[in-house]
């Protein structure tokens, strides 16, 4: 029994010295209690893809770059807003970033050369200025760098900038007309567009007919109202002719916009309709003889006329007259009649041959030709 307890003991020193005698590795630490060094034998890493940018990211239009700011006191300055609202009498300075840049601004200030607007190009900016302003001022301003070769210049469609600006003027909730009455004209294949914007941007405006009185409803369909613009007719057609007006009403206050006479138009957009017509295609030596050119179209197209004859070479004298006036006709239908008229005294053997017109509108041209002779 000694004998088997004394070989225990000795197995059991063994096996301690054979324990103490191992090192653990330099490269590793000591584990820490409740550590698992080992992972599961079954558990998969997640690969990592890398990220694809977009296929539609080349293709996708470059983004707008406002290049507007509006100059305010003592040097601040500021991003201005798509909308902004400014008390008359207020100077107005906007800069626009570039070395070639275009503005556009209210017609109003174009059409009368107002000397309130100053428009000026910086080494490094644009800059426009208007001084003393009005509710009359009220509108679009806008700016847009500009790609140039040579002389040749088109619009750099993503440096852009603008802000529609009310300029609120004490008694003015309408932005004034030049004119007391005014004519719009309703076409079957575009809008129309009574203009009778506000001046002050909470009004409340409402469009209605002079008679028989009520008013007419912006219902979305047939009218809307469009404060940068006015009522917008959308699908004119000759029912909606007559004198109109607007009523605005804002801080307690109304105003009534000038009237509109809206007038139908039956004749499509499109190069003149032109005829020609001589007052005798015979003509006797010493006689006088009169060749007229005439267009029918839209009243607010307006015609150009040339002439080519003979002798025209010769300086032949003659005389020509170009006048327009509109036919109101049946249903309330309206056009314009512009007509050349050219008149030859003592016709003489060089007069005899063609005599060409031709009439050239916005939207191209037509040419019409008659023959003259001696009888």
């Amino acid at each position: 029994m000694k004998v088997w307890l004394l070989l225990g003991l000795l197995l059991v020193h063994e096996a301690l010295e054979d324990v103490t005698g191992q090192q653990p590795p330099k490269n590793k630490r000591p584990k820490e209690p409740g550590e698992n060094r080992i992972k599961p034998a079954n558990k998969k890493a997640k690969p990592k893809i890398p990220k694809i940018k977009d296929r539609d990211a080349a293709d996708a239009t470059p983004k707008t770059q406002s290049i507007m700011i509006q100059m305010l006191d003592k040097g601040r300055f500021q991003k201005p807003a798509a909308t902004l609202s400014l008390t008359a009498g207020q100077t107005l300075e906007l800069r626009c970033k570039g070395n070639k840049i275009g503005w556009s601004y209210p017609a109003y200030l174009d059409t009368f050369k107002d000397s309130r607007l100053s428009v000026r190009q910086h080494e490094r900016y644009g800059q426009l200025t208007l001084v003393n302003s009005t509710a009359a001022d009220t509108g679009e301003f806008s700016c847009w760098g500009q790609l140039c070769q040579g002389y040749l210049c088109r619009k750099d469609e993503t440096k852009t900038g603008s802000t529609y600006i009310f300029f609120t003027e004490k008694g003015e909730l309408f932005v004034p007309s030049p004119t007391y009455f005014d004519v719009v004209y309703l076409n079957p294949d575009r809008q129309a567009v009574v203009p009778c914007r506000v001046a002050v941007l909470p009004a409340k405006v409402t469009l209605h007919r002079e008679f028989p009185a009520k008013e007419i409803p912006a219902n979305g369909t047939d009218i809307v109202y469009d404060m940068k613009r006015g009522f917008v007719y959308l699908h004119p057609h000759s029912d909606q002719q007559g004198v109109v007006y607007c009523k605005a009403e804002a801080g307690g206050k109304s105003q009534i916009s000038v009237k509109y006479q809206l007038l139908y138009v039956e004749v499509p957009r499109g190069p003149p309709s032109t005829t020609i017509w001589a007052s005798s295609n015979r003509v006797r030596l010493g006689d006088d003889i009169s060749v007229l050119c005439t267009v029918l179209g839209e009243p607010d197209v307006e015609v150009e006329f040339r002439w080519l004859y003979p002798g025209q070479t010769d300086e032949r004298p003659v005389t020509i007259q170009d006048t327009w006036r509109l036919i109101h006709r049946g249903l309330g239908h309206t056009t314009r009649l512009s007509q050349s008229i050219m008149t030859m005294e003592d016709f003489e053997t060089a007069d005899v041959g063609y005599y060409i017109c031709t009439a050239q509108n916005l939207q191209g041209e037509t040419t019409v030709a008659t023959t003259v002779e001696l009888s």
